[in-house]
């Protein structure tokens, strides 16, 4: 038992079992979602903190309540740390998730129909980038751009080609299923010939970023979103950066735009997450990432498996199932059954629904954090073929179960 949660046992036992059982499947199972991590236990001290119990509407020095002075000290703290480490002119901190940090630059600088040119949420893209069942694509008019069926790669000239055909008041760049170094320059330079507002959303890539490992989009974009999780590694929550000149129009959009009060506490630990990304362990972790990626990747490759574009540049991988005979779904129901946690990814140009999907998608965020070697990826790729080339055997499930398991107790989270 933990104690610290023994006052939630007390109260509430049946939330206490799902935490506690939450805690034993993030022990016991490999999670390679790209978008999931484990927040140090630092950064969950924050969240818990007595900074829940704060209203503090408004921003540092301009609140619509009193008693805000710690308050004040702690979100200057994240926004000064944030604007360090990305080199932002202004940085707001207290968007509750990417997505609303998406949904306020767009609410800040578009009117309804205005048209966005986004990246196709079947080659890589995300819900808010123009998808149709998403706020963006039912408040605007959404045209894509994808990838090259045959490299995999995003095709500039084919992303000018559809600036210049659509002329979008705003262009929007980054992805959360796509693997390669994403050339933001060229996306500026597209954005300045058709005179759109250009949007980079680096949820995915943020730490990479953050460490010098991906190039930054912060010199060349508008505005610049992010999920402050992920390959962060702090709670769940957004950013967004922006130039000065739109500063006031992104903090108007926030508050009151679309949030009332934000949350102290996860903004508490988006500040310890960033003062954690200055420390001097965390470039090398960022590294292992992509180290980890690439071999998993290359493993995958040598037992032939498809991985869109080739391979990986980042965290993630997105592979593509189709020569061994498996759908997306059952490769994650199969991989489950074995303790093993992805998810289903459509890949470009699928021909199979959401729901089912050709592909997964694999990120090394969370086992590097347990740390997770190259050497240890190798073995993650066996099991993973293991299972995948031979998912109904229950004898089989059940061996690769048992390696998991002492990959895990080898390397425990927590």
């Amino acid at each position: 038992m933990n104690p610290k949660l023994e006052t939630l046992r007390q109260a509430d036992p049946d939330i206490y079992e799902a935490i506690m059982g939450e805690l034993r499947r993030e022990q016991n199972k490999l999670v390679l979602i790209a978008s999931e991590n484990y927040a140090s236990p630092a950064v969950m001290e924050a969240q818990g903190s007595v900074f829940t119990n704060k209203y503090a509407e408004g921003y540092p020095g301009r609140r619509y309540y009193g008693g805000c002075e710690y308050a004040d000290v702690m979100e200057s703290l994240a926004i000064e740390r944030a604007k360090g480490i990305f080199k932002a002119e202004h940085v707001n901190v207290q968007a509750h998730s990417g997505s609303q940090a998406n949904m306020a630059v767009f609410f800040s600088a578009l009117k309804p129909g205005d048209k966005i040119l986004g990246m196709d949420l079947r080659h890589g893209g995300h819900l808010t980038h123009g998808a149709a069942v998403n706020f963006s694509g039912m408040i605007y008019e959404n045209v894509f751009y994808g990838v090259d069926k045959e490299t995999g790669y995003i095709n500039y000239d084919l992303v000018r080609q559809e600036a210049l055909n659509h002329m979008p008041k705003m262009i929007v760049a980054g992805a959360s299923a796509y693997s390669r170094i994403i050339d933001f320059e060229k996306f500026a330079a597209i954005a300045a010939e058709v005179k759109a507002l250009l949007l980079v959303d680096i949820a995915h890539i943020a730490g990479l970023i953050a460490a010098g490992l991906h190039p930054s989009p912060v010199a060349y974009a508008d505005f610049v979103t992010s999920s402050t999780h992920k390959t962060l590694r702090g709670p769940r929550g957004g950013m967004i950066m922006c130039k000065d000149k739109y500063a006031k129009s992104i903090d108007k959009a926030v508050f009151p735009g679309i949030q009332g009060g934000p949350l102290m506490h996860v903004i508490a630990a988006k500040a310890v997450a960033f003062k954690e990304v200055l420390t001097d362990g965390f470039k090398e972790y960022q590294g292992q990432i992509i180290k980890n990626a690439q071999r998993l990747s290359n493993e995958l490759i040598n037992r032939g498996y498809k991985i869109i574009s080739g391979g990986t540049d980042t965290h993630l991988m997105l592979v593509d199932l189709r020569s061994k005979n498996i759908t997306g779904k059952e490769a994650e129901a199969a991989l489950d059954a074995a303790d093993i946690t992805v998810n289903k990814n459509s890949i470009p140009y699928d021909d199979k629904p959401a729901t089912v999907t050709s592909g997964i998608r694999l990120g090394t965020p969370a086992l590097t954090t347990r740390g997770f070697t190259q050497e240890d990826m190798a073995v993650v790729a066996d099991i993973i073929d293991k299972i995948i080339t031979n998912p109904g055997h229950c004898g089989n499930i059940d061996d690769q179960r048992r390696r998991v398991r002492q990959l895990c107790k080898d390397k425990p989270v927590y």
